[in-house]
């Protein structure tokens, strides 16, 4: 298998030099129909306001064919050292089911089997915890689960558990994730000790902040005057088996994931299944599951128009290495996906945000793009003026449902909201490509600003599931066209070994103790 740079393909040679085509060229009601790409979890991406063509399309084949993209991801499914900087496999996809189904061995253990005997000791747990077989130490059913983690272990759990809000709920879920104080002291303000369960997540057992976390909640627990409440039997672990979380036996209990799974990729790992099944119960949680599989499955077609995930990778990284836009917002027309893109954020930027290749060697050609988002209609009363009539273009991921999940609406002026939420983003969809001619200066807009659509009828357990997986697998395959390793994140480390120094007094170095000294 050959890893290239970009700048050495020829593929990637004849799209810098190939006629480029507009979105209001290329746009028209029979595309809009043709434009389609099933995913898993019955949704569809639709790139009709994107600018490629035909020609484009071909080109990209031909870029992901010579860039081995496909050939590479089974590489990765089949168990293959692709964390080049961490010396290690990346097995995320295993946790929701075996692509290839051939057996996958690391450190002399059937990585199949084991994710599957963690799927089970989550299924027995959060069952025990439901019929309350297992409570919390002074005999009371456990009610709210609080997840105290950070990065990956924050950002996917819980816009997975927002996003589900619609389904009934078996335990309503907290999360604390930053070192600032105030998060927590807010959140546990909310908490009914006794009839709490804490998850600490730290795959480590080393993470500076979620470690300060739990040393605060057990702090105020044990300060809590409630007679027989014992702390550590109000919380479980999500960690590795070789961390020092893993031999503390004062808590409830364990639950394990190992080193080939990053934390921005752990979502579908223990790290958010034990607050998932907590929440929703562990058969939500399989259905999520189900949907990222089928969505694993679909990513494996060489053919980007049977691809989405392939389709969606190929076309942004057009747009950034061809057109040169550095920025793409992700903008969901669903509260319940709120913080989606925060999630995506980290995902996407601590991916590919690389100057380096998968070798260490510097790169003469940009990387992954700047994401941002907010969900719609709310975004369109903030920043979408600078979208439309900015200096700059901003490509647009846009997402979608026919009907809403709480089935409650209202008629006013002859439709539901849920008509009006769609009216607003088909309607921004429209404008964006077309753009409006008027004498006015003032009042005119360019259009030409692409965008991409993924929509479905409703966002389900299963769909979540396969969006979450869409992204990741998006993701993947644009680190493989810039030749990047997509799986470790450097650039956090930096920040955290100078955070150390200034505690510890700056060991001498003056302008960071003057910078510290602004603040401590």
């Amino acid at each position: 298998m050959e890893y290239i740079n970009l700048d050495k393909s020829k593929a990637y040679a004849k799209l810098l030099k190939a006629e480029k085509k507009s979105v209001k060229e290329l746009l028209s009601k029979e595309r809009i129909k043709e434009a389609n790409v099933a995913l898993g979890g019955n949704l569809t991406y639709n790139y009709a306001s994107m600018p490629v063509s035909e020609e484009t399309i071909s080109l990209l084949k031909e870029l992901s064919d010579e860039m081995g993209l496909i050939e590479k991801y089974k590489a990765i499914l089949s168990g293959e050292v692709m964390n080049t900087g961490e010396k290690r496999l990346v097995l995320h996809h295993l946790t929701r089911g075996n692509v290839l189904n051939e057996k996958v061995e690391a450190d002399g253990e059937d990585k199949e089997a084991f994710y599957k005997e963690e799927l089970e000791k989550i299924k027995d747990f959060s069952e025990k915890v439901h019929t309350g077989e297992i409570k919390g130490s002074t005999g009371k059913a456990f009610k709210t689960v609080c997840q105290i983690g950070i990065g990956g272990s924050d950002l996917g759990p819980r816009a997975l558990y927002l996003a589900l809000k619609g389904y009934e709920r078996k335990m309503n879920a907290e999360f604390i994730s930053n070192v600032d104080p105030d998060d927590a002291a807010e959140v546990i303000s909310r908490l009914d000790f006794e009839t709490t369960l804490f998850i600490l997540v730290s795959k480590s057992g080393t993470t500076q902040e979620t470690l300060t976390n739990r040393d605060l909640v057990l702090e105020t627990l044990k300060k809590s005057p409630i007679s027989g409440l014992v702390p550590s039997k109000h919380m479980v672990a999500v960690t590795s088996k070789t961390s020092p979380l893993a031999k503390d036996d004062s808590l409830l209990k364990s639950f394990f994931i190992d080193d080939y799974i990053g934390g921005r990729y752990s979502s579908t790992s223990a790290v958010g299944g034990v607050v998932l099944s907590l929440a929703y119960g562990f058969d939500t949680f399989k259905e999520l599951l189900d949907g990222a599989h089928e969505e694993d499955v679909l990513s494996l077609n060489e053919c980007p128009k049977k691809n989405g995930a392939l389709m969606d990778a190929l076309i942004g990284f057009y747009l950034r290495n061809v057109m040169g836009y550095p920025s793409t917002a992700i903008l969901p027309y669903s509260q319940a996906l709120s913080r989606f893109p925060a999630h995506l954020q980290q995902l996407d930027m601590e991916s590919n945000g690389k100057h380096v290749n998968r070798f260490g060697e510097k790169i003469d050609y940009v990387t992954g793009p700047v994401i941002f988002g907010e969900p719609g209609t709310n975004g369109q009363h903030s920043f979408y003026q600078l979208l439309h009539q900015g200096t700059d273009i901003i490509p647009l991921q846009f997402i979608g449902f026919k009907n809403c999940q709480y089935g409650m609406d209202i008629v006013t002026d002859g439709s539901y909201s849920q008509i009006k939420l769609n009216a607003n983003l088909a309607a921004q969809i429209v404008a964006f490509a077309l753009g409006k001619d008027d004498e006015n200066p003032n009042k005119e807009f360019d259009g030409n600003r692409p965008s991409s659509l993924i929509y479905a009828d409703k966002l389900t357990a299963r769909a979540l599931g396969a969006l979450l997986a869409h992204y990741e697998n998006k993701v993947m395959f644009q680190g493989f066209l810039w030749n990047l390793n997509s799986f470790d994140q450097e650039g956090v480390q930096l920040g955290k070994v100078l955070a150390k120094k200034v505690l510890k007094g700056c060991e001498g170095d003056e302008v960071l103790k003057a910078y510290a000294d602004l603040l401590i």
